[in-house]
């Protein structure tokens, strides 16, 4: 029976407290009567000269007491090394649960236990009134948080359970049959127990292998909290018996789990697997963390990556190890140490034979046969994808990747210390537009459906796109809760190249699917939408770049990045034509443009020059931006017909992090709230509705197209951005008057710089 939220919050670890501690003098007591037991009575009995039956009978009866005492502290100290790891756990989590209990409820939000060491969140809102979006996340937050430590005490819960029945047995006459040095050391030991059943695991054992996996493979160091532990991911990988057999268990459960036969249960399982293998292996090995596996696994891991894995007898098709494990390096944050090393190797590879891989594992089973069950970005059959999406995980390892120098490596894996790459860097190679991307399917009918072709090849290009979006913000592709990060002169001119080099050659990132228009798609258009979150991390240097003489107030948060207007221009306009890209985009130059106003207005200066030209000039930028964007959905929607106005409006409400993390740069940089990772309170909800309003409404009518007012739209919904966010920075700093002359003098400058914007956007369209 799963523990429920009323367990943890309501029950009296004290009772557990007191049982570790009459434990704890247990076996103490019995370590001092086990010593006496064999330099006494043991020892006595062996140095005296028996005969008769005493020398067969009591003198073995002896020996045998003396060694069950000793059995006994054995198991006494197992207990209560089970026991107080428990202990010291769940108190840690009814703390934290408590506290986010109390936190979420003074805030307003009501908590249900759902019964399943899960809870749901809501916010206590009137009838018929719907609740704010940030309250919508401030409730997913909170339910996430809580429901996590609800499910990682349930997993001690179930843990020790099994634990002490084994360390008893069921023997009464017999002790210590088992013997553990922690409570990682049992479940450890109990995953492997379950894991060595391979394919035959009962859907049931797979779920318990996958909580086991899920709840202690992320664990931080108990000494340093910026650290893992390590502990149970490197006993389990080892109790799997070295990377081959962590491969051919992988295997064996991926193709068992993403075969035809297959049901939803299954496939649901062993893509849960995927991830926690992939977690426990990023783990595992991290060198710094408290426990790692030796550098001879990624050394191994190589070696295997060009040799068939095969982990039943007579296997029709064999699959590469750099296929098998790409499946699992699509989960976890990997040091740049293991993974880039396999990121080089594997892109190497595929430069020299870029068909390699591409061997169609398991031909007539379907798109989804392999191993990646996840069945996200690409079926898992060619590794150069799946590394790049686990560098789109790992910031440390992309961003060392795209801007180290790149090592050469022999087929083995192992560096070659006299070669030479035959090209400059890996953004370089990836970029070239003659570069080969394989279709990354399984389906045995791909190659004839172009549809399905394209859409197959556009998985690299995307996975590159997240590969360069984590190098270039420091946070991994899809975290929606981070804070904004301070970016490294690495990461600025990594921007730096990806803006000359797309702001140049626009062509590569070009989609079109009107045939009346004879423009052909790049090859990499499928990245836009991480090009459009770069864009929003670097919005201060985009503004800063396009405000030309006035650039000195938009501050970059972190090394500057070099940009030149034209590439700029250039750059924007084609990729604001993917609706995430806009989206993101929107968000972020509101929100910035909205911290550039109320720094004006709140902010520390000397200058001489009225408010309200200084708010111009901190608007305009803004302004031209939300131009360029007017026109680029424009083409995309009426031109090149590859969106529609829906996919730009939903794609709006996936986009609270932009502001979050803007305003947050904001406040950390005025100084007037500290930074923690959550939403920033003192706009967001103005300017958030701001945001949705300006994206739902920046729509242009084909009747509109040729009109003068053909993007009064987006014109509008500029200007009403620029008057809020002044209504936000002067709230009870001027009298009303005052504050709507700036309103207008703002809904003004974003007037101008919109105009300006299309007609940077129109001149990109050649």
């Amino acid at each position: 029976m799963a523990l429920t939220y009323t367990d943890l919050v309501e029950v009296d670890l004290g009772h557990l407290g007191t049982a570790v501690s009459d434990w704890k003098a247990t076996v103490a007591h019995l370590k001092t009567l086990a010593h006496d037991a064999k330099t006494g009575m043991q020892a006595k009995s062996e140095s005296a000269r028996w005969a008769g039956v005493n020398a067969t009978v009591t003198q073995g009866f002896i020996k045998k007491t003396a060694k069950e005492i000793g059995d006994l502290h054995t198991e006494a100290k197992s207990i209560f090394q089970v026991l107080d790891d428990a202990h010291q756990e769940l108190v840690k989590l009814q703390r934290s649960t408590r506290h986010l209990v109390s936190e979420a409820q003074g805030k307003g939000f009501v908590i249900t236990d759902e019964g399943d060491s899960t809870v749901s969140v809501a916010d206590h809102v009137a009838p018929g009134e719907p609740a704010k979006p940030e309250q919508l996340e401030k409730a997913k937050h909170y339910a996430n948080q809580i429901s996590s430590n609800l499910g990682r005490a349930n997993d001690i819960d179930q843990s020790v359970k099994l634990a002490l029945a084994k360390v008893h047995g069921n023997d009464q006459h017999n002790a210590g049959h088992h013997t553990y040095k922690s409570l990682n050391d049992a479940q450890a030991e109990r995953a492997v127990e379950l894991a060595r059943k391979g394919d035959h695991m009962t859907d049931k054992e797979l779920a318990e292998l996958n909580r086991i996996l899920k709840y202690n493979s992320r664990e931080k160091s108990p000494d340093d909290p910026s650290k893992m532990d390590g502990e149970f991911a490197t006993e389990f990988y080892k109790g799997l018996g070295g990377p081959k057999k962590a491969l051919e268990f992988y295997a064996e459960m991926a193709t068992d789990g993403t075969e035809k036969d297959a049901g939803k249960t299954r496939l649901d399982g062993v893509a849960e697997l995927q991830r926690n293998m992939g977690f426990a292996l990023a783990s595992a090995t991290d060198p710094d963390s408290r426990r790692h596996l030796p550098a001879s696994w990624g050394t191994d891991f190589r070696r295997l990556g060009t040799q068939k894995i095969e982990w039943q007898q007579g296997l029709m098709y064999q699959p590469y190890g750099y296929q098998v494990l790409g499946g699992i390096l699509r989960y976890g944050e990997y040091d740049p140490r293991f993974l880039d090393p396999i990121a080089e190797h594997v892109t190497q590879l595929h430069q020299k034979d870029p068909d390699k891989f591409m061997t169609h594992i398991g031909s007539g089973q379907g798109d989804r046969y392999g191993f990646n069950p996840s069945g996200k970005v690409g079926s898992g059959e060619d590794p150069l994808t799946s590394v790049l999406e686990a560098l789109g995980h790992s910031p440390e390892a992309s961003e060392r990747f795209f801007t180290d120098t790149p090592t050469a490596y022999l087929e083995d894996g192992t560096p070659d210390r006299s070669g030479k790459v035959k090209f400059n860097s890996y953004f370089d190679l990836f970029t070239d537009k003659d570069f080969q991307w394989n279709a990354d399917s399984n389906d045995p009918d791909i190659y004839g459906n172009l549809d399905k072709q394209e859409e197959a090849r556009n998985f690299g290009p995307a996975a590159l796109g997240h590969a360069l979006e984590s190098a270039a913000t420091g946070s991994p592709y899809g975290d929606e809760s981070g804070p904004a990060l301070p970016h490294s002169r690495e990461q600025a001119d990594l921007v730096s190249r990806i803006v000359n080099k797309f702001g140049a050659e626009p062509e590569l990132l070009h989609h079109n699917e009107n045939g009346d228009i004879e423009e052909a798609s790049g090859p990499l258009y499928a990245m836009r939408d991480s090009l459009g979150g770069i864009v929003a991390d670097y919005m201060g240097d985009f503004q800063g770049t396009l405000a030309k003489e006035n650039g000195d107030q938009f501050e970059p948060f972190g090394a500057p990045v070099a940009m030149r207007n034209a590439q700029v221009q250039a750059f924007l306009s084609e990729v604001g034509q993917d609706p995430d890209a806009y989206a993101s985009i929107t968000s972020a130059q509101q929100a910035y443009t909205a911290h550039a106003v109320s720094d004006v207005v709140n902010g520390q200066s000397d200058s001489t020059v009225p408010d309200a030209e200084r708010i111009k000039n901190a608007v305009r930028p803004g302004g031209i931006i939300a131009g360029i964007m007017s026109e680029s959905r424009a083409d995309a929607v009426l031109d090149y017909h590859t969106a529609a106005d829906k996919d730009f409006n939903e794609a709006a409400s996936d986009k609270q992090k932009w502001v979050n993390r803007i305003l947050g740069f904001g406040t950390d940089k005025a100084g007037q709230l500290p930074i923690v990772g959550a939403p920033i309170g003192w706009a967001s909800e103005d300017i958030q509705e701001s945001i949705m309003k300006s994206i739902e409404h920046d729509s242009a009518a084909e009747a509109q197209r040729d009109a003068t007012d053909a993007y009064s739209n987006g014109r509008d919904a500029a200007m009403e951005s620029a008057r809020t966010a002044v209504e936000v920075a002067t709230r009870g700093k001027y009298n009303w008057d005052t504050v709507s002359d700036l309103m207008n003098s703002a809904a003004g400058a974003a007037d101008d710089g919109h105009s300006a914007g299309v007609a940077m956007g129109t001149a990109t369209d050649g």
